[in-house]
């Protein structure tokens, strides 16, 4: 198993690690290592980009890592001759990922301030670095709905939440329901821990994504277009500016 590192510190950005495993694959070639501050694509946030330096000096890209039959699998551009048993300097590219971190704490300050408001669960969303959308059980959405929401997410950010990352027993977290604030727990039986995402005094879920330490680090939150995605569905787009 490929320890995950940004699970316990979403700030390394450099690290070395043990190549396990290596996928010669010419339309895919990928590398599995014994640990990785890269994030996994999954739970709706993108993978990181960034390089994997080899002993001999080559520099493999990293366009995408994923899981693939219980394995984590760095995709790189090429191998360069990289074997198992080598141990590479990996690098990620931080300002993809420090915007990565941005937009998910983004989803979820809307997330708690329309929780809090409403109690409107959520019924699906994804992101891109600075813009993102996520779906709630709405239906129809408020008169006034975008302007009263973007102005509430930006004073919430604006209030420096800290935010603190903390595991549970899942027995634990079951029994909470503050933690699943999605239609249906998407949490697998076989997860025997939980990890806690928590804006403290906003919002409190469970997720296994990377965020940044306070709000204040969100920027500017927008609203770009709301629309219907059917009953009892309706979709929010924002993008983050930087002031």
């Amino acid at each position: 198993m490929t320890e995950k590192l940004y699970l316990a510190d979403a700030t390394i950005r450099a690290f070395d690690a043990a190549v396990v495993e290596v996928v010669d694959d010419a339309d895919q070639p990928g590398v599995v290592l014994d640990r990785t501050a890269f994030y996994v694509h999954g739970g709706g946030q993108p993978a990181d980009h960034g390089t994997l330096t080899t002993p001999g000096g080559a520099e493999l890209s990293v366009v995408d890592v994923r899981t693939i039959d219980g394995r984590v699998v760095h995709r790189v551009d090429a191998l360069h001759g990289l074997a198992v048993g080598d141990v590479v300097s990996a690098t990620l590219d931080w300002n993809r990922r420090h915007d990565l971190m941005r937009t998910h704490t983004a989803m979820h300050v809307l997330c708690g301030v329309i929780w809090n408001e409403f109690e409107v669960a959520v019924t699906g969303g994804n992101m891109e670095p600075l813009k993102g959308r996520m779906d709630f059980a709405f239906d129809p959405l408020p008169d006034g709905f975008a302007d009263h929401i973007t102005e509430a997410v930006n004073a919430a950010i604006a209030a420096d939440h800290t935010i603190e990352v903390s595991v549970l027993d899942r027995a634990a977290a079951d029994v909470d329901p503050e933690l699943i604030r999605t239609k249906v727990n998407l949490i697998p039986a076989a997860v025997t821990e939980v990890r806690v995402v928590d804006i403290v005094g906003l919002d409190r879920q469970a997720d296994g994504g990377t965020h940044v330490a306070s709000t204040a680090e969100v920027g500017r939150f927008e609203i770009t277009k709301t629309e219907s995605k059917g009953k009892g569905n309706k979709r929010i787009r924002f993008v983050l500016h930087d002031a």
